[in-house]
């Protein structure tokens, strides 16, 4: 199944190509890329699929979106799926060059 899967923005790297975003406790570096013109902040939230964040969401529709996963029972999936994000060594977020 393909999970769009809420996130919300907690840092970003250097250049605002990559964000720390926060899915319920997993913090993982997600691209944001695709959002630059919808003028991210930290806090916001989005949906990301496969390691890229695809639309910028309301708070209440993140929770919306969380309790759907829940009550389908793909949250776990979800976590899971975002666990497995990397872009790059997770031990360096923000790597020079």
């Amino acid at each position: 199944m393909c999970l769009a899967i809420p996130g919300q923005i907690k840092a970003f790297d250097a250049d605002q190509q990559f964000a720390t975003v926060d899915v319920s406790g997993v913090r993982r570096k997600v691209n944001v890329d695709l959002l630059r013109e919808d003028g991210l902040d930290e806090d916001d939230w989005v949906l990301i699929h496969v390691g890229f964040a695809m639309s910028k969401i309301s708070a209440a529709q993140a929770e919306e979106q969380l309790r759907l996963l829940t009550m389908l029972g793909e949250a776990a999936a979800a976590i899971e799926e975002v666990e497995g994000y990397q872009f790059d060594d997770e031990d360096d977020p923000w790597p020079s060059g």
